[in-house]
């Protein structure tokens, strides 16, 4: 996966994928099956992470429905500090772990959760990403979706760890990432290899999580229609 061209190619799916007029879930099954069609070594090698993942249990020790969700003070692309208890002052937080800028199913969600944005703040309702990125990083990735909400900076995947949903990258696929050209080191400030699994919680004033999405499979995330019902509910 480390040719020009295959790199151009997965750049305009990425573009297509975006722009693409169907929900969130079918634009990023339509990379992902844009990616297994051209590198389906590649595909198979996220497969066999994702199934050692799942065996692991990571991410089943996360905040579930009706336990209360860590508090957190982390700065935004900007270097403004945030908290959850900031977040939930006024109203509920929708909390959305992404893995950086670097990774195209994080672009094709940001896009697709700044495309909810103002419903979200109709609702009442606060929205931010997470990402393990240096601050400039995160403004990169807030630029490219069109995203208003603020994008904050996990270092060392500090509070990724603590909700069981950060893992080392395993040396096969550490291998085909910096083949490709994803060795998203310098992005993170450090020579870890860890990222978090991109997990979606939504957290009401209580500071009680209501609901989550929780998945090894870096190529799903919390569908966008998804997130209003819940929030809607919360409103009712």
């Amino acid at each position: 996966m480390a040719s020009k061209s295959l790199s151009d190619a997965l750049q305009e799916c990425t573009t297509r994928c975006q722009t693409m007029d169907a929900p969130l879930p079918l634009r990023l099954q339509a990379f992902a099956n844009d990616v297994r069609n051209l590198s389906p070594d590649f595909a198979d090698i996220v497969d066999r992470m994702v199934a050692q993942l799942r065996a692991t249990g990571l991410g089943e020790n996360a905040p579930k429905p009706g336990e209360p969700m860590p508090d957190f003070v982390m700065p935004d692309q900007t270097g403004r500090l945030h908290s959850l208890g900031e977040l939930i002052e006024s109203g509920p937080a929708v909390i959305a772990f992404h893995r950086g800028h670097w990774c195209p199913y994080c672009r094709i969600n940001a896009g697709g959760l700044a495309a909810i944005h103002d419903d979200v703040r109709r609702l009442g309702a606060q929205l931010v990403a997470i990402t393990p990125e240096m601050e400039r990083f995160n403004a990169q990735l807030r630029l490219e979706g069109g995203a208003k909400f603020p994008i904050l900076s996990d270092m060392d995947n500090g509070y990724a760890l603590m909700l069981n949903l950060a893992f080392l990258v395993n040396d096969e696929k550490r291998h085909a990432m910096t083949e490709a050209g994803w060795d998203f080191s310098p992005y993170q400030g450090n020579t870890n290899w860890s990222l978090p699994i991109p997990a979606t919680f939504i957290v009401d004033r209580d500071g009680l999580v209501k609901a989550r999405f929780v998945d090894p499979d870096y190529r799903k995330r919390m569908d966008t229609i998804s997130i209003l019902n819940e929030l809607r509910s919360l409103a009712n």
